[in-house]
């Protein structure tokens, strides 16, 4: 798709670059895909140095770190690593000469520095515990680190000796005496993530200051969080911070807050205590004038528009930046001088690059093709990752006026030419209330004009989200391509990307208006697009696009030759007592199941299972938390005890998702032979 100059990272990671023959992509093609990770630009704007896991043919796998001339468009990669084991968290001393990374090379995760102009690495933390992740200070004579210890600690070793004894002891209960007592897949063990700061004299570290000492929070929040939502102030004082206030409401509040905590401990001051919904990833200019951080505005709503907002330090003012885009910005970049914003956000089926003007409010895109994520902005260009449908991931530069794209690097090249993607489009229907609503298809990979092939109709979860144009590890809409499926994905109204409004819609009205968009998707794009058989079709998803198979077992039941509910909500009424997050469903369905029992009864699949029909199969993680595995298990006894043709695979050590490669293979074997069953293809 991009037609602009190619440096091959692969050439130095010694991979052949010979073209093959394509064939059909298969899910063997996606686990061993390599992978780049672990991105930095030098402060200068000159080096870029990445990570690159690689996979061979036997499926073993190797990660190494390489650096890049970006001012030299022939330059080749220079590899800088070759130990066992992966380094990660790559970023640049200030002076541009060494670089920091996080690596297991003594028994556990530690700091280490390693010089680029040759040389090996320099341990530079020797810690009581692992290291789980770390940001320098503008001048880089400190760092602040994330590690897991016990709050009632005073230092690493008691937080050491207790993980220790938790290990030994001959008891097997767990105490609690508040939620949560579980997140995501993981039990709690009373241990928090705190953050640590450490000056950096050229001695190793091996001791450091626990700014949030005694405190019951997490910092970063459990369980997606990373030290973008940590940062040092530029004059190196302070550490700002998100993380709830230590009460009992964990599990019902998103009231993330900033907290601002001087850099040898102290009092923790709250910076947004007026804004009672999530706040988060404080990011200051160079100069320490502004402070920008996102900031929700409904309480318990975890799907609500991140508003762009700039704090001035030397006069307190503060202001939301383009308050009528309505858009949610992921992540924020200031300009070299402080006086741009470079964000990232949804936008039609995409993840684009935006420049915003914090004085005026103005938004300009900068690029908008595929799925993108910032990694440096320079005084002249943007450095970013660039996945798409059909690109599994590869790094790229543009000018700031969205001009001069480049890529970087192309780690799969040998193995993407020996596919056949399926051709894809987006294309667009008037859905609920006639609005327009957006959707992909894709082309099985051996399309022929004048056929027909059957429909593999792709469910996102969330709710409040999308498939989009990207590049998944899990649910890749071109494996359905490459086993021969038309694949149909829509943006049903919920989604994200189309404005808040868009995305609020979906809430109180989990079957309502996306079940509609759903079946005017279906008749649009079989009319749009006749090579897709309306009545050949299998349809599937996963969390809330499993729960939306329920639904349509219910609501639907003449639609589709076959179903496949992964991790889909069953009971609304069980659901709600079980899973770990009370502020979902309380949000979605206007407050807790006492409060507004009709609405969880109007939309929960348990009370319409006498119109089920439909094969299902149907699979589930025991180690979910958020969707507990007993809601797949009451559907599939459910459709067993009524004899409707049904099967289950379930997972005991995985959770909401299928992270396990050899699971993920075993997973799509079973999906496919579930809809070439069925569909007769």
């Amino acid at each position: 798709m991009k037609t602009s100059s190619v440096l091959l990272a692969l050439v130095a990671a010694g991979m052949a670059t010979s073209v093959y023959s394509a064939e059909p992509f298969t899910v063997q093609h996606l686990v061993n895909m390599n992978k780049i990770h672990s991105y930095a630009v030098s402060n200068d704007g000159n080096t870029l140095v990445y990570g690159v896991k690689v996979i061979d043919d036997k499926g073993e796998a190797s990660s190494d770190l390489y650096a890049l001339d970006l001012t030299n468009k022939s330059a080749t990669p220079k590899q800088l690593t070759s130990a066992a084991g992966t380094e990660h968290d790559v970023s640049f001393a200030p002076d541009n000469k060494s670089i920091y990374f996080l690596a297991d090379r003594s028994g556990s995760s530690q700091l280490f520095q390693l010089p680029l102009n040759g040389g090996e690495a320099l341990q530079v933390t020797d810690l009581a515990l692992d290291v789980n992740g770390y940001k320098l200070s503008q001048d880089g004579t400190q760092v602040v680190m994330t590690m897991r210890v016990f709050p009632e600690c005073k230092d690493l070793a008691c937080s050491k000796e207790k993980f220790a004894a938790e290990k030994d002891r001959k008891t097997t209960g767990r105490e609690y005496k508040q939620l949560m007592v579980r997140h995501w897949d993981t039990w709690e063990d009373h241990a928090r993530n705190h953050l640590f700061v450490a000056n950096i004299n050229g001695k190793k570290i091996t001791d450091a200051v626990n700014v949030t000492q005694g405190r019951d929070t997490e910092t970063p929040p459990k369980p997606f969080s990373g030290m973008e939502e940590v940062t040092f102030s530029p004059d190196g004082k302070y550490i700002v911070y998100s993380a709830k206030a230590p009460s009992r409401d964990q599990s019902w509040t998103t009231n993330y807050d900033l907290w601002q905590v001087p850099v040898n401990g102290g009092e923790t001051v709250n910076l947004t205590e007026a804004n009672k919904a999530w706040d988060a990833q404080p990011t200051y200019s160079a100069d320490g004038r502004y402070m920008a951080y996102l900031a929700m505005s409904k309480p318990g709503f975890e799907a609500d528009r991140y508003r762009l907002m700039l704090l001035d330090t030397v006069t307190g003012q503060e202001k939301e930046v383009a308050p009528l885009w309505d858009r949610s910005p992921s992540s924020i970049n200031f300009s070299k001088d402080g006086r741009t914003l470079y964000v990232t956000a949804q936008d039609v089926g995409q993840v684009s690059i935006f420049e915003v003007n914090p004085q005026f409010g103005d938004v300009r895109p900068i690029y908008n093709d595929g799925s993108n994520s910032i990694v440096a902005v320079t005084n002249n260009k943007i450095i970013f990752k660039n996945a798409s449908l059909v690109e599994p991931g590869d790094l790229y530069t543009i000018s700031l006026e969205g001009e001069n794209l480049r890529r970087l690097t192309e780690v799969n090249k040998a193995k993407v030419a020996k596919i056949q993607f399926g051709e894809f489009e987006q294309f667009k229907f008037k859905g609920w209330n006639d609005e327009t609503v957006h959707g992909y298809w894709i082309k099985p990979a051996n399309y022929k004009e004048g056929e027909k092939y059957p429909i593999a109709y792709l469910v996102h979860g969330g709710p409040q989200g999308s498939f989009g144009n990207s590049f998944s590890g899990r649910w890749n809409a071109q494996l359905w391509a490459g086993a021969g499926y038309g694949v149909v994905m829509v943006d049903f109204h919920g989604s994200t990307g189309y404005g808040q409004a868009f995305t609020d819609s979906i809430s109180q009205d989990w079957g309502g208006k996306p079940l509609e968009d759903l079946k005017k998707g279906m008749a649009a794009v079989t009319e749009q697009q006749p090579w897709l058989d309306a009545n050949n079709a299998c349809a599937l998803g996963g969390s809330y696009g499993g729960y939306m198979m329920n639904w349509i077992q219910g609501h639907w039941n003449d639609g589709f030759k076959c179903l496949i509910n992964h991790a889909g909500l069953f009971d609304m009424r069980s659901m709600y007592y079980v899973t770990e997050e009370l502020w979902f469903p309380e949000y979605e369905f206007g407050g807790t199941y006492q409060d507004n029992k009709d609405l969880y009864e109007k939309f929960n699949p348990v009370n319409y299972v006498e119109n089920w029909k439909t094969p299902m199969l149907v699979i589930h993680g025991e180690k979910d938390f958020r969707v507990p595995y007993g809601q797949g298990l009451a559907a599939f006894s459910f459709m067993q005890r009524k004899g409707i043709p049904s099967e289950l695979l379930m997972f005991p050590d995985e959770n909401h998702w299928i992270l396990n490669q050899d699971n993920l293979q075993q997973w799509y074997k079973n999906v496919f032979g579930w809809m070439d069953r069925w569909t007769a293809k």
